[in-house]
């Protein structure tokens, strides 16, 4: 059984660990609010820009003058595995979900005889991944020194996944992130990049009819050799931005699990030694009394 000493310095120890834990839940709430409203804003620029292309990729169906970015190259044997995590830990299981998802997709395409390459953007994600999957990593990615980031800061990103399938080094890739719907709720989604998957275009939202026809200025084609390029960097950069609020969110919902959980420890370990202590205070007096009877 622990001593009194020990019980009072544990006690003092998670005291000072339930300050941590409330303070790290205070600035994640924080970070939060600024986060949330980043990928929020980012969502309908996305989703306009895919419906853009989908309305493009319609007419392109089955043409041999397509885009390469949209028909893959006809391939299916190496897959890219895109993994977007935090560069921090501490917030639950934010990573190892996106890790899980990445590692089960993985385990997929090599049961199948596929080859699998891996690029990480995110220390966790490598972290994770590294251990099982090191001979597929290809590339690591760490945005840690970047307080806010902005569009051009992930461009390189995009650049090299599209260098990389230019030189036909893969056939397909799929990015890996976790979509923020609230606090408690981040869903880890994989979505394919290359070859392009659009859903079906949808202007209901301005009243418009989501079959409408339009004539594009220039060409169809110029117009999908631009932006197919583009939609690359800005699914990737929201990704990133929706990966932002969903480890702040993740990490505040676990910061004040652990300052709850801090909490019940400190009331037991109280009660413990509250016990123990008037144990060894009813002992001393027994000890007192018989020593005076036997006087």
């Amino acid at each position: 059984m622990a001593s009194l000493k020990d019980l009072k310095n544990r006690i003092a120890s998670v005291k000072a660990t339930q300050k941590i834990t409330k303070a790290m839940k205070m600035v994640a709430a924080a970070k939060l609010r600024r986060a949330q409203d980043a990928a929020e804003a980012s969502r309908p620029y996305a989703n306009r820009m895919g419906n853009v292309l989908s309305n493009l990729a319609a007419g392109f169906e089955g043409r041999d003058d397509a885009p390469k970015l949209m028909t893959g190259n006809g391939q299916d044997q190496t897959h890219l595995l895109l993994v977007c995590t935090a560069e921090r830990g501490l917030c639950g299981g934010f990573n190892s979900s996106i890790a899980r998802l990445a590692r089960d997709h993985a385990d997929q395409l090599l049961a199948e005889g596929k080859t699998v390459k891996i690029v990480t953007v995110g220390k966790k994600g490598y972290d994770a991944l590294k251990r099982g999957y090191s001979q597929h990593i290809v590339e690591n990615i760490e945005l840690r020194g970047l307080k806010s980031i902005g569009y051009g800061d992930v461009k390189h990103i995009a650049d090299l996944v599209m260098e990389m399938f230019y030189e036909e080094k893969f056939d397909v890739c799929t990015l890996f992130y976790a979509q923020f719907q609230s606090v408690i709720s981040q869903v880890p989604t994989a979505k394919q990049l290359i070859p392009a998957q659009f859903d079906a275009a949808d202007d209901a939202e301005d009243g418009s009819s989501g079959d409408a026809l339009y004539e594009y200025e220039p060409g169809e084609q110029e117009i999908l050799e631009t932006l197919l390029p583009r939609n690359i960097g800005i699914q990737i950069f929201s990704a990133i931005l929706e990966n932002g609020a969903s480890e702040q969110g993740a990490r505040m919902a676990a910061m004040d699990n652990a300052t709850r959980n801090a909490g019940e420890m400190i009331d037991k370990l109280t009660t413990t030694y509250n016990r123990q202590r008037q144990a060894q205070i009813t002992t001393e007096l027994i000890e007192i009394i018989a020593g005076a009877e036997a006087l």
